[in-house]
């Protein structure tokens, strides 16, 4: 079994102290550009990005320019900044995976970064036929019945941005059921986590499924900086480069495999 990481309650308030240390990450991301470039190319097929909240489509620059630079056919959400898992924009989402994959025709990954992967699971959900596979960078994805674990600041956002009652309001709508109760979507699934993440903790960036078609994999990093983090690009790359119809679990090889077996140690993906 793909398993949940033990991790109880909130994340470390040191890591949530420091989640500054994105810029960080940002300003090493040109001096890895040789290792990027061994990141396998894919085949062209269409990945969609989905921002996480509070966030828009120019957060995922990085993973666009990357990931077009693999040959990938990519596109963001187009709705603007993402505030609140809104009906509107889970509905949206569902059309417009719909609509590349019938302009392509073929199958849309899904790239979902923070609460961008609590949409791309959705939309797996809802249009499984469309979607190929789903990538979670940070992902809330496995909320327990006693609500979210993150920091109370971002509860209180939400509250403030979203919804007065909260993101439990959202989940609760009839079209969120399966999300709710925690189902995986019949694709394949790889959520990538960081037990350095102070805003989403592991045990909620992980889910329990078949590891022959989910995965969680660990990676070093804040949460703020996963989108600009070149072992989660990496990653990104390698999941997406498997042939339609022949995923595997993540096995990292190469220099870039290298890389992330030093960076990561013994944490290999749980």
């Amino acid at each position: 079994m793909a398993t949940r990481h033990p991790h109880r309650g909130e994340p470390h308030r040191l890591h949530s102290l420091m989640e500054w240390r994105a810029l960080a990450e940002m300003a090493v991301l040109p001096y890895a550009t040789p290792l990027l470039l061994t990141a396998p190319h894919g085949d062209g097929h269409p990945v969609l990005l989905m921002p996480g909240f509070m966030a828009d489509e120019a957060t995922l620059l990085a993973l666009k320019l990357f990931l077009g630079s693999r040959g990938y056919d990519v596109q963001s959400w187009g709705f603007g900044r993402n505030t609140g898992f809104h009906r509107k924009h889970a509905q949206a989402l569902e059309q417009k995976i719909r609509y590349l994959h019938h302009r392509s025709g073929r199958k849309v990954s899904l790239v979902g970064w923070s609460l961008g992967g609590v949409f791309a699971l959705y939309a797996a959900h809802q249009a499984s036929e469309c979607v190929r596979s789903v990538i979670t960078l940070g992902s809330p994805v496995s909320v327990d019945p006693e609500g979210s674990q993150s920091p109370p600041l971002l509860k209180t956002l939400y509250r403030m941005v979203a919804h007065p009652m909260g993101p439990s309001v959202h989940v609760m709508q009839p079209r969120a059921k399966k999300l709710r109760e925690r189902v995986v979507p019949p694709v394949p699934t790889s959520c990538l986590y960081s037990l350095g993440d102070g805003v989403v903790p592991p045990q909620e960036a992980t889910i329990d499924g078949d590891p022959a078609m989910h995965e969680n994999i660990r990676v070093i990093g804040s949460h703020t900086g996963l989108g600009f983090n070149a072992m989660v690009l990496c990653v990104v790359a390698d999941r997406l480069a498997q042939p339609e119809g022949q995923w595997k679990p993540f096995n990292p090889g190469g220099l870039a495999g290298a890389a992330y077996r030093w960076v990561a140690g013994a944490a290999a993906p749980v």
